[in-house]
């Protein structure tokens, strides 16, 4: 479904470009998430530029990152293992030791399992050499 306001689609390609970046940013830094990034990206240019989100899909390099769960043909099994270690590492030390209201950290709380829910029962790809 495309976004027929000329401001918001353009402010849609931003935030997926700036997406994109932080994507690539993370193929390189180890906490640094490259898939999430990259799905928000291809979800933005699917509502703004067909472009941008064909250029995504078929890259080389990025594609394959995002291609597997929008065709619903699944994830690698280790990116679904660094996704759930992320999970845990990130809204657990945040729990521990940024948040201090009570109220936010039991919805942190509750959000970590949901999360390693919904990633443990996406299907897992096997990955292709």
């Amino acid at each position: 479904m495309r976004v027929n306001n000329r401001l918001l689609r353009w402010l849609l390609i931003i935030i997926g470009l700036i997406s994109t970046g932080l994507g690539i940013i993370g193929i390189f830094v180890p906490l640094l998430p490259t898939t999430p990034f990259l799905l928000l990206a291809a979800a933005c240019f699917a509502r703004s530029s067909d472009r941008f989100h064909t250029w995504l899909i078929e890259h080389n390099h990025l594609g394959p990152l995002v291609r597997g769960y929008l065709d619903g043909s699944g994830i690698p099994l280790r990116a679904k293992q660094t996704a759930i270690t992320l999970v845990w590492l990130t809204l657990g030390s945040s729990t521990l030791l940024l948040v201090k209201a009570i109220w936010l950290q039991v919805v942190l709380i509750l959000l970590a399992p949901a999360i390693t829910w919904y990633l443990w029962h996406l299907p897992v790809r096997k990955e292709t050499q």
